[in-house]
């Protein structure tokens, strides 16, 4: 159970993240609850250096830096694609895989190359998931933790340019077009007592459950 009060429409917190993309998906996700959502990017805040080692470790690290640096509740996001095929990879380092500045078109092609050298190539060979983990903290330290995860397989060549990051290359199951390819609300497909489709509107489902007064 949350050691954090519950929230309510009107509260403000942090979404420690100084990704535009990540921003516009809590916006939308949010939108529904009133709450006032604002980056750590228009807050000024540093990046800490991810030096974990789990989802939840990096989800930890950087709640708890925005948390302490506003003295405000901070929301983290930690997410990434996991690929069987790889052990795992890129996991924790899903963003890492697209260099500085961030390319994505350039992780993709890493990750298709990894496949190719791995032989894999039929559907089957080919499954991965995409994991969210959400960080609550407060300035005093307290945290509570939640997951989601969506399965899917790993398409090429890239399809569709809604979303951001691997979105245009993972086709989740039970759909046959990929992140990519789908409007936000197809992607989300969240509304209470729902579970919702993508690894990120899984997570906020428990959030939501557990942490917003609504």
């Amino acid at each position: 159970m949350s050691t954090i009060p519950r929230l309510r429409p009107g509260d403000r917190l942090v979404l420690a993240t100084h990704n535009g993309g990540k921003l516009r998906e809590f916006q939308e996700l949010f939108e529904p609850y009133g709450l006032q959502l604002v980056s750590a990017a228009q807050l000024d805040l540093p990046e800490p250096d991810e030096t974990g080692t789990t989802f939840e470790e990096n989800a930890r690290i950087k709640a708890h830096a925005a948390a302490k640096a506003s003295g405000m509740l901070a929301l983290s996001d930690d997410s990434g694609l996991c690929v069987e095929a790889l052990g795992g990879d890129p996991g924790v380092y899903t963003a890492d895989w697209a260099g500085v500045p961030r390319d994505f078109n350039h992780a993709m092609k890493r990750v298709e190359d990894a496949l190719q050298a791995a032989n894999a190539t039929s559907p089957g060979q080919r499954r991965a998931f995409f994991n969210a983990t959400l960080c609550l903290a407060h300035p005093d330290g307290r945290d509570v933790i939640y997951n989601g995860r969506c399965d899917g397989t790993l398409v090429w060549p890239p399809r569709g340019d809604q979303g951001h990051g691997y979105d245009p290359v993972f086709m989740p199951d039970g759909y046959d077009i990929t992140f990519g390819e789908m409007a936000p609300e197809v992607k989300h497909s969240w509304s209470p007592g729902q579970e919702g489709l993508s690894h990120r509107a899984r997570s906020f489902a428990k959030f939501v459950e557990n942490q917003i007064d609504h």
